[in-house]
C-alpha cells in the first residue's frame, strides 16, 4: 500500500522497563497508602467527617412520616440507623472502597470494548489507527470482576441492606414489605448469576472480537471485518441491557428503597466519559512516546469532541434525574439527594462533582483549538477521570458508610493499586500485538482523516 511508505504500520509498543516502572511505582505507592490507611482506621482514626449527618437524615425522615409517607419513611429510617449493618466497623470502609474501585475500573475496561464495538456498528473509519488501544482494555474485565465478586462474598451484609434474611420474613419485626417485593431481583442467586453472566459475556465478546482483529492482520480482506461488525452489533445490544441491570444491582440497590428510572443511563454516562478520557490519555501518551506517527491532530480533535460531548451528556442526565426528583418532592425519592445534601461532608463532594465534571471540561474544551492540543486534553482527561471517580464515590459511599464516610490514604491507595494494575496488565496486552491494525479495511480513511 502506498501509505506504508510514509508511516510504519507494523510498529509494536514495547512495554519497556521504563513503562513497567511507572506502573509498579503507582502500584507500590498505592499499597503503601492502603496499608497506612488500614492501620489508621483500625486504630480509630479518620472514621467520620460528619457527626450530624445521621441526625439530620433521621429528622428528615421523621418529617416525611408526619406528612403521610410513614411506611416508606419508617423503612428508610432503619437504613439511616445503619441500613441493617448492625453498627459500623472499620473493615466496612475497606469493603466500600474495594466495591467502589472495582466497579469504576470494570466500567473503564468494558467501555474499551464498547468503544470498539461502537466504531464497527457505526461503520466509522477515523478510529482504525487507534482501535488497538481501547481493544486492549478488555483484558482487565476479569480482574476487576473477580475483585468485585470477592468483595461481595466478603462484605455483602455491610454493603447491601437487602442481603439480610429477616427483611423477607413476614413474622420478623424487621420485615420490610418494600424490599420483600423486590425479592425476585434482590437475592443472592440473581445477583451472583447476573454478575457472572455479565462479566463472562463482556469478556467473551472481547476475546472473540480481538481474535478476529489479530487474524485480520495476517489475512487482510473484509471477511474478519464483517464478522467483528456482526459481533459488535450483538455486543452493543447485550451491553445496553447488561450495563443497566448491573447498575441497578451493583449500585442502585445499595440504597434499597430508592429508585430512579434514569439510573442506568446515569452510570453509563459516567462510565463512558471516563473510558473516553482513558483512551485519549493512552493515545496522547503513546504519541508523545514516539508511537502512532500516523495519528494527527484531527484524530486528537475527534477524541476531544467525544470527551466534551459526553461530559455535557453526563450533565444532562445528572440534571434531569435531579430535577425530576426535586420537582416531584416525593420523600422516598428525595431521600437519596437529601442524605448527600444535608451532610456537611457529602454536600461538598456533591457540588464539587458538578464543577469538576461539567464546568471544567465544558469551559476547557469549548474551543476547536483546545480539542486539538494534546497538553490541554491531557489535563482535562486526567481531571475528568478523577472527577468521575468522585462521582462513583458519591453513588456508593453514603449508602454504605452513612455518616462514617471519609477520604484518606485508604481510598487514594486503593485507587492507585487498581490504576497500577490496570496500567501494567493493559500495557502488557498492548505490547503483545501490533499497535496498529494495518489491514483494517478503512485504514486509508483513518490515515487521511481530516476535519
Amino acid at each position: 500500500m502506498g501509505h506504508s511508505k510514509k508511516f510504519n504500520l507494523d510498529e509494536k509498543f514495547v512495554f519497556s522497563s521504563k513503562f513497567q516502572r511507572a506502573a509498579f511505582i503507582t502500584l507500590g505507592l498505592g499499597i503503601v497508602l492502603f496499608v497506612i490507611g488500614v492501620v489508621s482506621i483500625s486504630a480509630g482514626g479518620g472514621d467520620s467527617h460528619d457527626e450530624h449527618a445521621l441526625t439530620q437524615t433521621v429528622d428528615l425522615l421523621a418529617s416525611a412520616q408526619e406528612e403521610g409517607s410513614g411506611e416508606a419513611a419508617h423503612a428508610e429510617e432503619g437504613d439511616a440507623h445503619g441500613g441493617g449493618h448492625h453498627g459500623y466497623h472499620w473493615t466496612t470502609r475497606i469493603k466500600s472502597t474495594l466495591w467502589h474501585n472495582s466497579i469504576f475500573f470494570l466500567g473503564i475496561s468494558v467501555i474499551g470494548i464498547f468503544f470498539v464495538a461502537l466504531q464497527y456498528g457505526a461503520h466509522a473509519g477515523w478510529s482504525a489507527l487507534i482501535k488497538r488501544i481501547p481493544e486492549s482494555f478488555g483484558i482487565f474485565v476479569p480482574v476487576a470482576g473477580i475483585v468485585l465478586l470477592i468483595t461481595f462474598f466478603w462484605g455483602n451484609h455491610e454493603i447491601f441492606h437487602w442481603t439480610h434474611d429477616y427483611l423477607y420474613d413476614p413474622n420478623s419485626p424487621q420485615y420490610d414489605e418494600i424490599i420483600a417485593g423486590k425479592a425476585p431481583v434482590l437475592n443472592f442467586g440473581f445477583f451472583i448469576g447476573a454478575t457472572i453472566i455479565f462479566i463472562a459475556g463482556w469478556y467473551g465478546f472481547y476475546h472473540v472480537m480481538r481474535n478476529h482483529s489479530l487474524a485480520e492482520d495476517n489475512e487482510g480482506g473484509v471477511k474478519r471485518f464483517w464478522k467483528i461488525k456482526t459481533l459488535a452489533t450483538v455486543f452493543i445490544i447485550f451491553f445496553a441491557v447488561s450495563s443497566s441491570i448491573a447498575s441497578w444491582i451493583w449500585i442502585l440497590s445499595i440504597d434499597t428503597h430508592w429508585f430512579s428510572t434514569m439510573f442506568g443511563w446515569y452510570v453509563f454516562a459516567s462510565w463512558f466519559v471516563t473510558g473516553l478520557s482513558v483512551i485519549t490519555l493512552f493515545v496522547i501518551f503513546l504519541k508523545k512516546a514516539g508511537y502512532l506517527a500516523a495519528v494527527n491532530e484531527n484524530h486528537i480533535h475527534d477524541l476531544g469532541k467525544f470527551v466534551f460531548a459526553f461530559s455535557v451528556f453526563w450533565t444532562y442526565i445528572w440534571f434531569s434525574q435531579f430535577l425530576l426528583i426535586y420537582y416531584a418532592n416525593i420523600p422516598e425519592e428525595t431521600i437519596y439527594f437529601m442524605e448527600r445534601l444535608t451532610s456537611d461532608y457529602y454536600s461538598q463532594i456533591f457540588f464539587f462533582n458538578i464543577v469538576i465534571n461539567f464546568f471544567f471540561p465544558f469551559l476547557a474544551l469549548m474551543t476547536r483549538n483546545a480539542k486539538r492540543k494534546m497538553n490541554i486534553l491531557r489535563i482535562v482527561c486526567f481531571v475528568v477521570i478523577i472527577g468521575h471517580w468522585f462521582d462513583f464515590y458519591l453513588m456508593i459511599t453514603p449508602g454504605v458508610l452513612k455518616d462514617h464516610g471519609s477520604l484518606g490514604p485508604l481510598e487514594v491507595g486503593t485507587f492507585l493499586i487498581f490504576a497500577g494494575l490496570f496500567l501494567f496488565i493493559v500495557g502488557k496486552r498492548l505490547a503483545s500485538a501490533p499497535l496498529i491494525a494495518k489491514n483494517h479495511p478503512m485504514m486509508d480513511e483513518s490515515l487521511h482523516h481530516s476535519i
